[in-house]
Formats: C-alpha cells, structure tokens, sequence
C-alpha cells in the first residue's frame, strides 16, 4: 500500500503542536526536520552542560505519513485549524511499499576508509579479511562511515594514531570514531555524547567490535587529559566548546575536529589556534577536518 509523504513549512512557534494535531488526526508517523540541513545556517537543537538550548529551528519542516484514506489538503487544514493558524504551504511525495528493511541494507556497503581500514555492516562480508574491519550497522545514532566528516576522522585516526594513546572522541554518536581509535593501536579511549540513545548504540558497536570503551554522559566523564581529543560535530558546538576540549588535551597532543563546513574553517582554527598549531587542513565534498598540536 502506498503512503503519501506532507511536508510542511513551518516556524519554531508553530512546528510541534502542528506535529501533535497530525497525530491526533491520524498520521502514520511524524517527525521535524531542519529546514536549513546541509547548508551553512543548518543548526543543532540540542545544548552542553551550560548552554543555552535552542528547543526548535527557526525554519522547520514538519514531515508526516499519511494513509491513502487521508486526503492530504484537508488534513494539513484540519491540523493549521486545531492549532489557531492559517493552512501552511506543505508539498507531497508518495512512498511507495517496498521490503524497508532489503532497501536500507542494499544502500549500505562495505565502505573502504583506507587501504586497511574498513566499515562493513553485518550482513556484508569483509571485503578484505588481511584488513581492520569495524562491523557497523546504521542505527540509532549518527556516524557511520558514510559521511565526509566521519570519514576524514577516520582517515586521521588512521594514519596518527600511536600505539597506547589516550582517546576522548566527544559527540561520539554510534561511537564509530572511538571504535577505530581503539582499532589502530589508542589504549585507554572514552567517548562522550549528550543523547542517551548515543550510549547505548555505541555500547553496543564497541561490544560487537571486541573493543573496551567507557561512554559517558557529559557531566559524568571524569576529569584528566587525553593524547588525542576527536570531535565530529557542528561548527557552533565547537566554538561553544573550545576551551572545554582545548583543556581536555595533553600539552603536546592533538586534536581533530570535524562538521565543519570549508567556508567556516577559518573561524574555527581562529578560536582554537590560542591552544594549537594546526596542520593543513583535509578536505572532501566542501567539509574540512582540521588538525593541530596543543602548545607545550
């Protein structure tokens, strides 16, 4: 059976009672998205310890999934009158039936990083059986290898790291990051999120790779320094964070962060370029991941 897809163009003000009457209307699913993804004014939603919390995006696309008993016009009216507004602009796209869960596993191969170094989910064989193989599957939290920024952390994690560094990888999402850190020689390696669901998948992924890795909320990680601190997050967190992660590392270690966008590497190395001395920066598809070494 098909399922149609409304989209709806809406404000911070006005995005989760909207999401609320489509489900008290009948909607199959509904979920928010950032109506700025993947651009420069694209914004995370969420806050660290400290910090202001922006609860919504200024500029939001409510997405929900309707039956074919819904019509779509008058559900978007029914919806826009229950909350007090006028209807919103919405689009439609129709969603075909299909085997959701053959259709994800097909989009997701074994993603060379390297020349040793592999992401292969689970239901793939390894693709070279001589090589470093992270077993990962797309799940509940972000990072799987697919993405430039994940993969230039990769890529760094690979050819620095030294055997027995220490590793924190802050914003660890499915903890892909210290799962290969671990996988290439660091010793003890810890990693941080501010998403509980992001501990339990990342629990979950070091476990099924055979690597010992100590997740933490923020507030929980306990004090010290690191050799290496990798951060793969969003050009605003890393700005709000410096003086956090610059503290975080070792006089003489190293950083490398990543969610950067090329036009915003600048102001970032600027911020941070207080504590470190950074390296070329690595490029691929307009995203950076910049690299230093803290000041001794």
């Amino acid at each position: 059976m098909p399922w149609t897809e409304l989209r709806i163009t809406t404000d911070s003000k006005h995005a989760e009672a909207l999401s609320d009457a489509l489900f008290d209307l009948g909607a199959l699913s509904v979920s928010i998205e950032d109506a700025a993804a993947g651009t420069a004014e694209e914004k995370p939603i969420f806050g660290e310890p400290g910090e202001p919390v922006d609860q919504m995006w200024d500029h939001s696309i409510v997405v929900a999934h309707l039956d074919d008993a819904m019509d779509p016009a008058l559900t978007v009216a029914a919806a826009a009158n229950a909350i007090g507004i006028a209807a919103p602009s919405y689009q439609t796209v129709t969603v075909e039936e299909q085997d959701w869960v053959r259709l994800t596993q097909a989009q997701f191969d074994p993603i060379p990083i390297s020349k040793r170094l592999w992401i292969t989910p689970t239901w793939h064989e390894a693709p070279d059986a001589d090589a470093i193989n992270i077993a990962l599957d797309p799940g509940l939290a972000f990072g799987t290898g697919s993405h430039p920024t994940t993969r230039l952390c990769l890529q760094w994690l690979d050819a620095n790291i030294r055997a027995g560094e220490t590793v924190l990888d802050y914003g660890c999402g499915s903890g892909i990051l210290a799962i290969a850190a671990r996988k290439v020689g660091a010793g003890r390696t810890d990693g941080v999120d501010i998403d509980p669901q992001a501990m339990v998948a990342s629990r979950q992924n070091a476990e099924q790779n055979s690597v010992e890795i100590a997740f933490y909320l923020p507030d929980a990680l306990p004090d010290g320094e690191y050799d290496v601190v990798v951060a793969n997050i969003l050009t605003n967190p890393l700005k709000a964070l410096a003086p956090m992660l610059a503290g975080r590392v070792r006089a003489g270690g190293r950083i490398a962060l990543s969610g950067i966008l090329s036009e915003q590497a600048d102001d970032v190395i600027a911020i941070y370029g207080q504590w470190f001395n950074f390296a070329p920066k690595a490029e691929e598809d307009g995203w950076v991941c910049l690299s230093g070494s803290k000041h001794a």
